[in-house]
């Protein structure tokens, strides 16, 4: 299959801390990549690499095979085929959930205004937020906000999407309803990156599990290779920790 995205050994250091460390990664057309692992591990920082919004230190990243981490290339344009869905929504304040949605389409992409607001009225319908466009986001639920977060990053038809723990400041009660619009998207064929502490989702939605330990990616396969019989025995004892603060 071809590749949407494509890390060869990335490596990442803040100082004489080694955040990323000899990556590699290759994540096909129409499929859901997932990153687990701790804290600290490493997905977030991964995931800004992929974005621009960090330079690596050695390696490359492709976007359908041409090098994006060339010091020649067009951040914003990489950056237009890409979107992002951050944990805090990052939603202005200032705007409307339409105007929140239409900002980059209209102002980055040129897209005439009557077709950036016909679209982002199509994926608010499709996502149950029609009747929140007009709201400001100070209005809306966390998991509402986060589902206007996801339209956004949509609406720009991006070649990739990346989720960075989009669940992580939400209400429990709250998980549910962005987990099943991420499933959605993946029955779309939609290209995903996915950093999540959600295994039980993590095992539904995945194609790739890779799991990130100081850095690395000490294992990579299917959910039920990962979740069923991992090799490494960092993995296991990861997997083991989750599901016992599960039982407490």
């Amino acid at each position: 299959m071809t590749s949407v995205l494509r890390a060869e050994n990335v490596r990442k250091v803040f100082g004489t801390h080694v955040v990323l460390d000899d990556v590699d990664l290759d994540v096909p057309a129409h499929t859901v990549t997932v990153l687990i692992g701790a804290s600290g591990s490493g997905k977030s920082t991964l995931l800004r690499c992929v974005n621009l919004l960090e330079t690596i230190d050695d390696g490359a990243i492709f976007l359908s095979d041409r090098e994006i981490t060339d010091p020649r290339v067009n951040v914003d344009e990489v950056r237009q085929r890409i979107g992002v869905v951050f944990q805090a929504y990052n939603l202005f304040p200032h705007l409307s959930v339409l105007d929140n949605i239409t900002l980059a389409p209209r102002r980055v992409h040129r897209v005439p205004r009557r077709e950036a607001e016909d679209r982002a009225r199509a994926l608010l319908d499709r996502l149950g937020l029609a009747a929140k466009a007009s709201d400001y986001p100070d209005r809306l639920s966390g998991g509402q906000q986060q589902r206007v977060a996801i339209v956004r990053a949509l609406a720009t038809d991006p070649t990739l999407l990346l989720l960075d723990e989009i669940t992580a400041a939400l209400d429990p009660e709250l998980v549910g309803e962005v987990l099943n619009v991420v499933s959605s998207l993946k029955d779309d064929g939609m290209t995903m990156v996915i950093a999540t502490h959600e295994m039980g989702f993590a095992r539904e939605v995945a194609d790739q599990v890779c799991f990130l330990a100081d850095g690395r990616i000490h294992e990579r396969g299917t959910p039920p290779e990962i979740f069923g019989a991992p090799k490494q025995e960092r993995t296991q004892q990861f997997l083991r920790r989750i599901t016992e603060a599960h039982r407490l």
